[in-house]
């Protein structure tokens, strides 16, 4: 009996360590090989309420770490538009269409959203983006620097594949992460966006005149917007901003 006890104790303490550390050292599923899907939303704060919303969504944010949230959230303010001026755009990176359907707790978390967020902003888009890596430079989750040129194209009917051949003529001149995303899931019409992580305003500039859409796209756009990025570094979760440069 006792050699028994002994050898299951001796089996318990060899296999609960390993158990344990497979357990906790799992890595969160964003976090292997990335997934080709993003979800990004936009917000407006309601007339006179920036910054309850901005505290509320802090407060919001806090609560996905509590819940021990896995995703990796981003949080922008649009600091240079004509139409979505200090409006906030957030952001979910690097899923596959498993982890992007498995969010944690999601009726707590819209109980705490209705609590926080929404009581001071409109949303006004949410959607599901597809990363495009024949017309990019990068993996498709963004290097978390504190600018970012975001742009966003809709275009004509049934021009998507020309659009897309198109691009993928120019990539190797790409200078620097780019990262474009069809919309799969959110809108109607056909709808790309373009991340382009910079760690200054300056890098963005100095850099404009090696990124412009080629000549024979023009006609397959219906509206295009180009907008400058603030990553808002005390609104990210699972996110470790680049340091300033």
């Amino acid at each position: 009996m006792w050699l028994t006890i002994t050898g299951a104790a001796v089996l318990v303490a060899t296999v609960l360590p390993t158990f344990l550390m497979a357990q906790t050292a799992q890595p969160a599923q964003t976090e292997q090989a990335p997934g080709p899907y993003a979800r990004i939303a936009i917000l407006r704060a309601l007339d006179g309420q920036t910054v309850d919303l901005e505290a509320g969504y802090i407060r919001h944010l806090e609560w996905h770490r509590q819940a021990r949230d896995t995703f990796r959230w981003y949080s922008y303010t649009v600091w240079a538009s004509t139409e979505r001026q200090r409006w906030l755009i957030y952001a979910t990176f690097g899923h596959t269409a498993a982890s992007l359907s498995n969010p944690v707790s999601p009726a707590e978390d819209e109980r705490d959203n209705l609590l926080n967020v929404l009581p001071h902003a409109q949303f006004l888009g949410s959607g599901v983006f597809e990363f495009l890596p024949a017309l990019s430079r990068g993996n498709g989750v963004p290097t978390p620097t504190l600018r970012a040129e975001y742009t966003t194209v809709e275009l004509r009917p049934g021009a998507g594949k020309a659009f897309e051949a198109a691009l993928a003529t120019e990539q190797l001149k790409l200078r620097g992460e780019t990262l474009w995303y069809r919309m799969v899931v959110g809108g109607n019409a056909l709808q790309y966006v373009c991340l382009r992580p910079r760690a200054s305003l300056a890098a963005i500039l100095d850099e404009r005149a090696g990124q412009e859409l080629p000549d024979n796209v023009n006609s397959l756009i219906s509206k295009m917007t180009v907008e400058t990025l603030n990553l808002r570094p005390n609104m990210l979760v699972n996110v470790t901003p680049e340091p300033a440069r």
